[in-house]
């Protein structure tokens, strides 16, 4: 399908899509891939998490953030008109903290260099979906809040995702129609 919005070849602009689990974070990012045509940077996690074949520990969680970039910044190489990001560090920040009770410095300063052009905030009105590597179904409201607190904190750019999945797309859609 062709992209609904046209842009110049050099424009290239990110959008990350945080948020707490089973919130339809993964869902929206390849809709908007495949609605729009553009490359989807995907959650490394869920792969690496799949792979592990044992508990993870703090470490990892480093790894995983490794990842993440490489496999951004290998799809950013390309300079797509927009990068769809299912996940940033911001997700790997707050479940380290959550957790570990401490994150990488490294993956702080990174947070302050990486930036996106909007964050997609998705909010807690899906209902919860099973899945092995989801953890809290009773804590989603508590995350919710920590992730609206951080994009607040950070001044990000960002819009709180909410409804049906269709709502949800056509929400994202118009917000990425506005980006200039």
């Amino acid at each position: 399908m062709a992209s609904r919005i046209k842009y110049p070849e050099e424009f290239m602009k990110k959008i990350a899509i945080i948020g707490p689990e089973s919130t339809g974070k993964s869902t929206l990012a390849n809709q908007l891939s495949n609605e729009l045509s553009f490359p989807l940077v995907p959650e490394f996690a869920r792969e690496y998490l799949k792979n592990l074949n044992r508990e993870y520990k703090y470490s990892d969680l480093s790894e995983i953030a490794k990842g993440q970039i490489e496999s951004e910044d290998k799809l950013a190489e390309t300079k797509p008109p927009l990068l769809i990001c299912d996940t940033d560090l911001t997700v790997i920040k707050i479940w380290s903290l959550h957790r570990f009770k401490q994150v990488e410095g490294w993956i702080e300063r990174e947070l302050r260099t990486r930036t996106y052009d909007h964050y997609f905030l998705m909010y807690i009105d899906l209902p919860w979906v099973e899945d092995p590597q989801r953890e809290h179904p009773e804590l989603r409201n508590y995350f919710f809040n920590i992730y609206h607190e951080e994009c607040k904190k950070r001044r990000l750019p960002y819009t709180i995702i909410k409804g049906k999945e269709n709502e949800r797309l056509e929400s994202a859609l118009k917000v990425i129609g506005n980006l200039h």
